[in-house]
């Protein structure tokens, strides 16, 4: 089964914010690439630099990034450029933030190899940093652009200072294009946190209360007393209680309020529900109220969810619910609507790229009549394998539902942990299946495709011939599969009838009922498919492991049944 969709955001800095037409230029690049979407373009005047930011795939990512370094090459001139914000390059920096399915380390690697082609094909020296740094030191963008643009010369063939990739002597070419500096950092999140109040000086208080620098140590007065220093004489501060953070407060006119306006730069160290609550706890303490929440920019689908389910096992409710449905607690909990409509459609990079597929309809897409009536057509997909997986999925559902009346049953307080975590398991369960679903249609597709190859010549034939096979496999494999996660539903159903709600009961037996149905069915796919294949000891093994598992779904069906009787009984 395929993993989670990887996705990356790149946040390249350009530097030229003033000439429109230079800029498109670049993002044009951006958007002709297949496999990424544009989300943002920050010129600024006097900074002279433009903030880019698009998202997609990694490999799609790391292409379009290629082309904007090349093409920013070609278009600004290092040796003509003033501005007032620190630069190397004409692409000065370029990260490369993990986003979802892939970790920080991965997207280092991309980093460094992205920072050795541009240097190989571009001859753009590259440095690399944070993460993707290949020494310590320059895990900080201030090293690696020590001295900036104007220090290139000097420090370009340094052993000390020069270029992870690409140090030469200084050219006319380099003078060009400068350096640019490639790296990989966490998501960062900038967040308002609206106060009940229109005081910047008490808002300014709690982001000093909260973020990861401080405040400095006074003596006397904490406003007005002299701030302490160390023997260098250098502040001596007191830091706040939220690691990866940056804060300040301000008035913000257009709302009539104040608001902590805070950067998370690091949400695995400081997730945004953590800073929430914080900012919630030093509020009150200073006796405000935090209203609400208000997001700029966009967020990773995880971070609504991680909120969600935070927010539910506060609650102790069963985290096994829809993700929509835990994203729309997390909205609640938060206050993201407080100033406006906050739709997550817009808001979460995962669904704005979904939004931009032109990928046909999935069968998981359909309504449940619409799912009904494409089965019933003549056409022989989707069939006895997506149905199954759809049995399957149903099973995992019924017996999903259970768990989480359980979770919620009166009385049964102090057991909603043990029903959550069934009820999770459930939840994912599902998921697989309705993958399967639209794989095993998927699968026929592949048959279908192989056997429409062309067959003039005996290379044709023996192509043909290959694809049908390696297709006819894949076929059998899936609905293998199907049967292995159906299987697992069983133990939640059992558990469910044995411990859960006695009201609901009936819903778990039917949910093992299901769950039989999509073994059984899914392993007469199994056997059609494997009585295709020319390795007939691969074919006896799929088989063989069919038939083991409908023996065990006949079994735990009979067994959770008779539970079912007794349970009624009573």
């Amino acid at each position: 089964m395929a993993g989670k969709r990887q996705i990356v955001e790149c946040v390249p800095n350009f530097s030229e914010g003033r000439d429109k037409a230079v800029i498109k230029q670049i993002t044009d690049e951006i958007e002709a690439t297949e496999g990424v979407k544009l989300l943002d373009v920050d010129p600024g005047e006097a900074t002279n630099r433009t903030v880019v930011t698009f998202v997609g795939t990694p490999e799609a990512v790391c292409e379009a990034a290629f082309k904007a370094v090349r093409k920013a090459g070609e278009v600004i001139d290092m040796r003509r450029h003033h501005g007032a914000h620190p630069r190397i390059g004409a692409t000065d920096v370029l990260p490369i933030v993990p986003v979802s399915g892939i970790t920080l380390e991965e997207c280092a690697e991309l980093a460094r190899k992205l920072a050795g082609r541009i240097a190989a094909e571009l001859r753009i020296p590259c440095y690399c940093y944070e993460a993707a740094a290949l020494k310590p030191e320059r895990r900080n963008l201030a090293v690696c652009r020590k001295g900036e643009y104007e220090a290139i010369a000097e420090r370009i063939m340094d052993p000390a200072e020069q270029p992870d990739f690409g140090a030469r002597p200084y050219d006319e070419d380099v003078a060009r294009t400068g350096c640019t500096v490639v790296g990989a950092r966490d998501f960062l999140i900038a967040v308002n946190f609206n106060l009940n109040t229109t005081s910047t000086r008490r808002a300014n208080a709690i982001a000093f209360d909260v973020r990861e620098k401080g405040r400095p140590e006074r003596t006397g007065n904490p406003i007005t007393g002299q701030i302490k220093r160390d023997a260098d004489g250098n502040p001596i501060m007191r830091p706040g209680t939220l690691k990866a953070t940056k804060a300040i407060g301000w008035f913000i006119k257009e709302y009539g309020i104040a608001q902590v306006s805070m950067n998370i730069t690091d949400i695995n160290q400081t997730p945004l529900h953590v800073a929430f609550d914080e900012v919630c706890r030093c509020a009150q303490a200073r006796g405000l109220r935090v209203t609400g929440t208000e997001i700029v920019g966009l967020v990773p689908e995880r971070t609504l969810t991680e909120a969600g389910k935070y927010f539910l096992r506060k609650q102790q409710r069963s985290t096994g619910i829809p993700k929509e449905d835990i994203i729309g607690i997390a909205v609640k909990s938060l206050g993201l609507d407080d100033l406006r409509p906050f739709n997550p459609k817009e808001k979460v990079i995962e669904y704005l790229l979904e939004s931009e597929s032109q990928a046909p309809e999935k069968l998981t897409d359909l309504s449940v009549k619409g799912f009904a009536d494409e089965t019933l057509r003549e056409s022989p997909a989707p069939g006895g394998g997506s149905v199954s997986a759809y049995m399957g999925a149903l099973g995992a559902s019924l017996a999903t539902m259970v768990a989480n009346l359980s979770a919620h049953k009166p009385g049964w307080d102090d057991r909603w942990e043990e029903f959550s975590r069934w009820a999770d398991r459930g939840v994912e369960l599902e998921t697989e299946l309705l993958h399967l679903v639209n794989e095993d249609t998927e699968a026929f597709n592949r048959i279908m495709a192989a056997f429409s190859m062309p067959k003039n010549t005996d290379e044709d034939k023996r192509a043909r011939s290959e694809a049908i096979q390696k297709a006819t496999l894949f076929a059998a494999q899936i609905p293998l599969e199907t049967m292995k996660k159906a299987t697992e539903v069983f133990a939640i159903c059992k558990a469910m009838v044995a411990d859960g709600n006695p009201n609901s009961v009936s819903d778990a037996g039917v949910g093992a009922l299901a769950a039989r149905a999509a073994v059984m069915g899914a392993g007469l796919n199994v056997k059609i498919n494997a009585a295709s294949l020319k390795d007939k000891a691969q074919a006896d093994s799929l088989t063989g492991e069919a038939e083991r598992l409908m023996a065990e779904a006949d079994k735990a069906e009979k067994e959770i049944m008779e539970m079912v009787e007794q349970v009624i009984k009573r």
